[in-house]
């Protein structure tokens, strides 16, 4: 009580602090980096990671894009290509001007060097950056490209690709935000007992976001994904402990006429009871740190940071505010418009068997459809964009013109030798699918002797350490033909060069599809196991948590089996996170019923009266924290053209009403199946009596 006694005291020094504090925290936000590109979570052991590294160290290379330029004269092309040398951080440009002097006819360049940059009224042209694919002065120069290139030339590449989707998530996210608080603010008006709470639960969760944001600046930079998600799901998620105390707050000003007194007695209730349910969701979110593929790190610590600060904010900034607001908050009450549950909980229980049978039923085609959606998901980035975008248009020239779908670098031992190369480059051109392979023995023939090749062409392909070799390929990235494409160019290379280095986005695409896979298992036996753990500790029980987990797992089933049966691909990251954030964040429903039930049970209720009288009370708030969850999120999945984004939101949205579906209906029933169970491996409930059989018109012990 101390603690809830010096919040009230210190109240007004409380909302100035916190206001106070929204100035670093604001700067903190802006200052904070954001990294649009997913391949830069990959594990830095990889041998694909180590030679994007190596491209830049010997190189000076780091980005790499085609331009596919349409119905523009050779001689302008060439002025282009010269224009576009002169941007900052542009290292090299080739189009097949490059391939010989300029004064050496094309006809005498080989025919499928040509053809390689040249087909009708398409040239191609290679672009290298000496900055990263992310980096914001590769993105600067991505625009400056596309400015120099005009309406009749398309930039592809994964720096064309996070430039458009920086672009994108900037336009949204203040709408994502808005579009949050406004759902989030009407299920409040609707289901709470006051018209101006809501908006006193918003600025005290709005601070905690500002903070949550400001304090990620220590993290040096965040994902996008993170960014996006991050304000949405706190409010989402912390909504339900400032619910708790207006809720507890209410209930002791009927008992107390002074409303600090009221208040101090609520902080210390709420505070009890919130701590125990935010550990459940701050595990969901550690769970995510257990990832290799790092970008489950990023998005679990910020969240994890988030519901502390959230907790926090609920049993300091909130109480102020409300003491502050008292007579108006008190003035603006209306009736919930929740209705008495008692007669709902009643037909629940009376049927009980009937959800048992459904929860039976629904296990193994949810099972067989969440399982059928991990193997189904997608990870070409691109795809994640609309197809109306610059990236994905010039993505779509490049097939059509040139039936190239994505690139591959090979980084080959200087020292190899001129013939070993040639014939590992004839090897690799009998590969399925493989358009040409570009190097300098590919320029260098009968035809064209190796003293016409510029300078430039040699500095760009061949450094001390290194020769650069472009592959390009019809299959596009993240297909199961690429990633087989990649394992037999993968053997040709380490033939000829034990050493080499197999690089690009479909190479580094294979790689995050082997460790997620990996991570999926990985965060998913952490995240169960982690929160068995608290439902164990906090409940007193060993079955309960089989029993918790059991009913959140189904309603997880429901969600992540529902995109197969519907025909729909997820991005890959999202079962994994969905997994994870629908347990920690909807298990507290589950918790919420159990414990009052165990509470009516000890008190000498028989089960049916226990498990109803849980259900009567419980049912308004799962609905109330259900519906905040699914308001906060719907809006986001309708609106976002990301679909990574609208992905994930609309599964946390739907998540958060199966799991209030299954806690409402199928919790009651499993209760009631394994009373005799639980009271056995329940601390504190072995002398409870087996069965004193009740009456459906008993009257519900009091809440």
């Amino acid at each position: 009580m101390k603690f809830a006694n010096a919040v009230v005291k210190y109240r007004v020094p409380i909302i100035i602090v916190s206001l106070v504090l929204m100035v670093p925290a604001l700067l903190g936000m802006i200052g904070t980096r954001i990294n649009y590109d997913m391949l830069d979570y990959l594990p830095s052991d990889m041998d694909t990671v180590k030679g994007q590294e190596e491209l830049m160290n010997e190189f000076g290379k780091g980005a790499f894009s085609f331009i596919v330029v349409e119905d523009m004269p050779d001689k302008d092309v060439a002025a282009m290509a010269e224009q576009i040398k002169t941007v900052e951080h542009v290292d090299t440009v080739l189009c097949w001007q490059d391939m010989a002097d300029i004064t050496i006819p094309k006809e005498f360049l080989p025919e499928k060097i040509y053809s390689a940059f040249n087909n009708g009224n398409a040239t191609m042209m290679a672009v290298f950056f000496d900055s990263s694919t992310s980096a914001d002065v590769t993105m600067e120069a991505i625009r400056n490209v596309r400015s120099i290139a005009g309406k009749q030339a398309f930039v592809s590449g994964m720096s064309a690709l996070v430039t458009d989707l920086k672009d994108l998530c900037e336009k949204e996210e203040p709408i994502y935000v808005g579009i949050a608080v406004i759902l989030a603010c009407a299920a409040m008006m609707i289901f709470l007992d006051s018209w101006l709470v809501p908006f006193v639960f918003l600025a005290s969760i709005g601070m905690m976001i500002l903070l949550n944001l400001g304090t990620n600046y220590f993290m040096g930079e965040i994902s996008y994904i993170t960014k996006a998600l991050s304000a949405v799901l706190q409010l989402a998620v912390t909504m339900d402990y400032s619910i708790f105390l207006w809720h507890s707050y209410n209930e002791k000003l009927e008992k107390i006429s002074d409303n600090r007194q009221a208040m101090a007695e609520a902080i210390h209730e709420t505070l009890t009871s919130v701590l125990g349910s935010s550990v459940t969701t701050i595990a969901g979110f550690i769970a995510l740190c257990f990832m290799s593929f790092t970008l489950g790190a990023d998005l679990g610590i910020v969240m994890a940071k988030g519901v502390l600060l959230g907790v926090i904010g609920c049993v300091t900034v909130l109480p102020a505010l409300i003491l502050a607001l008292d007579k108006p908050l008190q003035a603006t009450k209306h009736r919930s418009l929740i209705p008495d549950m008692s007669r709902l909980a009643s037909g629940i229980t009376k049927v009980f068997p009937v959800f048992i049978a459904v929860f039976a039923i629904l296990v193994f085609p949810a099972y067989y459809g969440y399982s059928k959606t991990n193997d189904e998901v997608y990870y070409d980035l691109g795809e994640c964009l609309p197809e109306d975008i610059d990236y994905v248009i010039a993505n779509s020239k490049l097939r059509e013109n040139f039936d190239v779908a994505s690139t591959h670098m090979l980084l080959v031992d200087a020292d190899t030798s001129s013939k070993d190369v040639r014939s590992m480059i004839k090897e690799m051109k009998q590969v399925d699918g493989v358009k040409y392979v570009l190097g300098l023995e590919s320029v260098i023939g009968s035809a064209v002797p190796e003293e016409v090749i510029p300078d430039r062409l040699k500095e760009a392909l061949v450094s001390n350490k290194w020769e650069l070799i472009l592959v390009n390929s019809e299959y596009k990235v993240a297909s199961d033909a690429v990633n087989s494409q990649l394992d037999e160019l993968n053997a040709i290379l380490k033939k000829y060069d034990k050493g080499g280095m197999l690089i690009g986005e479909a190479p580094c695409t294979k790689d995050m599809i082997e460790t997620t896979g990996h991570d999926f298992r990985v965060v998913s036996a952490v995240s169960i196991v982690a929160i068995f753990v608290i439902i164990a500790v906090v409940e007193k029980s060993v079955s309960l948590p089989f029993i918790l987990i059991a009913v959140i797992e189904l309603a997880t089933f429901i969600n992540l089996g529902l995109p197969h049966y519907m025909g729909q691909s997820l991005p890959f990251i999202a079962p994994i996170c969905i997994s994870t954030i629908q347990l920690g964040a909807t298990v507290d429903y589950a918790i919420l019923m159990t414990t009052r039930y165990k509470t009516e049970r000890i008190g000498g209720a028989d089960k049916l009266d226990a498990v109803r009288t849980a259900l009567t009370t419980s049912i308004p708030s799962i609905i109330v924290s259900g519906m905040g969850l699914f308001a906060a999120t719907f809006g986001v999945a309708v609106y976002s053209d990301i679909d990574i984004i609208s992905s994930m939101c609309m599964l946390m949205a739907r998540g958060a009403v199966i799991s209030m579906i299954c806690v409402i209906f199928i919790l009651p029933a499993l209760l009631l199946l394994c009373d005799a169970l639980i009271r056995h491996t329940t601390l504190g409930m072995s002398g409870v009596s087996s069965e004193r059989h009740g009456h459906i018109g008993r009257p519900l012990h009091s809440s």
